[in-house]
């Protein structure tokens, strides 16, 4: 076996033990406390494994951390990114009603997949290639957001300014599907908000004098569909719709919430364009777009293609026939990956259930993971 497997192989219970522990800390996004609180548990673990960590503030949200291992003796060598985040969509209080638990070789619990397992597998092999004393040229700096969930909006610059000191970015989202292959592309995601003012008038004795915008509403948003169909890869979903006061009156308000999905760059912008330069079908009404793309592609290119297939060889020797995959979700490699820095994505723990009730990990597979990841971060800080 593997020496790093084999290492790894036998901490597999105190991987699961870590596992449980971030799961009962709590760490939904919109609360900042509780955020914090997982943070210093885990900056007290990230400094007992080895790392310089440190503290970034955050008034809006939960602080983020930065943990740097030290492996090359030159002061300034240049890093390699490993990337995750510390928030959960899931409630204070949620771990009451789904309780961490193991059932037949699987671990469930709220973040357990989406992504507390991916942080476990990155602290377990970074420590392990500290342990072994593997030599490297590189340092690697993990760095956990706390609102990766909801955008990533305090700490997208804080991402795109330690990234571009990177050779690579290496993120421990989960891999997709029942045999966890990586993502080497995201969508890109938008959300914009159209709002059509209409005219109000009484729907039985003069509808004439009225100009509906729920009706103008329907036929913007069928008109979208359709320019999106004609755009390869490109969805657009009106999630939520409100308009109109009573059945008896023409609505003089509609409001759209549409999500936007876009494989390439350049169908982002083009996009943008076309919300921004939306006109009234019905010239009685007035329209107004607000909102925009807060997450571009992670596009496939050759360097991400080429940072896949080395970590397919790697994985050859774990036993693993190591897949990839393009997705629609957007994760914080949307933004390293914009930047032109190779960015591989889903290098954390294979399971299922993202976001539901049934969220879970396969716990053989924790310190497979860990030793890819291992590996990977072993190959590239030799370059």
């Amino acid at each position: 076996m593997d020496t790093l497997l084999r290492a790894l192989t036998r901490q597999q219970p105190e991987m699961l033990a870590m596992l449980g522990r971030f799961v009962e800390c709590e760490s939904p996004s919109t609360d900042k406390a509780a955020v914090d609180r997982f943070g210093k548990m885990l900056a007290a673990i990230l400094r007992e494994a080895g790392a310089r960590v440190s503290t970034i503030r955050s008034p809006s949200t939960g602080d983020h951390l930065r943990a740097e291992f030290r492996f090359a003796s030159v002061a300034k060598a240049r890093q390699i990114l490993v990337l995750g985040h510390m928030d959960t969509v899931w409630e204070l209080g949620t771990i009451s009603r789904m309780p961490f638990r193991v059932q037949r070789g699987r671990a469930y619990g709220p973040g357990t997949f989406d992504m507390k397992s991916g942080i476990v597998i990155a602290i377990f092999a970074v420590q392990n290639l500290l342990r072994l004393g593997i030599p490297l040229k590189k340092n690697v700096t993990l760095l956990l957001n706390a609102d990766e969930e909801i955008g990533s909006p305090a700490s997208r610059p804080i991402t795109e300014r330690e990234v571009r000191r990177s050779e690579c970015a290496l993120v421990v989202e989960p891999p997709h599907g029942v045999n966890g292959a990586l993502k080497t592309a995201r969508k890109g995601v938008g959300e914009f908000l159209l709002t059509v003012h209409g005219r109000a008038a009484h729907a039985g004795i003069e509808p004439e004098k009225g100009a509906s915008a729920i009706t103008e509403l329907a036929k913007q948003l069928i008109s979208l569909e359709s320019v999106a169909k004609n755009i390869r890869g490109v969805t657009v979903s009106a999630g939520t719709i409100r308009g109109g006061t009573r059945s008896n009156v023409i609505p003089a308000e509609a409001v759209a919430h549409i999500d936007v999905r876009v494989l390439r760059a350049a169908d982002q912008r083009k996009l943008e364009k076309h919300f921004r330069s939306l006109h009234p079908i019905d010239r009685r009404t007035a329209l107004s777009v607000t909102g925009g793309f807060n997450r571009p592609p992670m596009e496939r290119t050759r360097q991400v293609a080429a940072l896949f297939e080395r970590a397919r060889r790697l994985a050859k020797s774990l036993g693993l026939d190591l897949k990839e995959t393009a997705v629609g979700g957007g994760s914080d490699g949307n933004f390293t990956a914009a930047l032109g820095v190779p960015t591989l994505d889903g290098l954390g723990a294979l399971g299922d259930g993202a976001h539901a009730t049934h969220e879970h990990v396969v716990i053989r597979e924790l310190p497979r993971r860990a030793a890819l990841l291992a590996h990977l971060i072993a190959s590239l800080a030799s370059d």
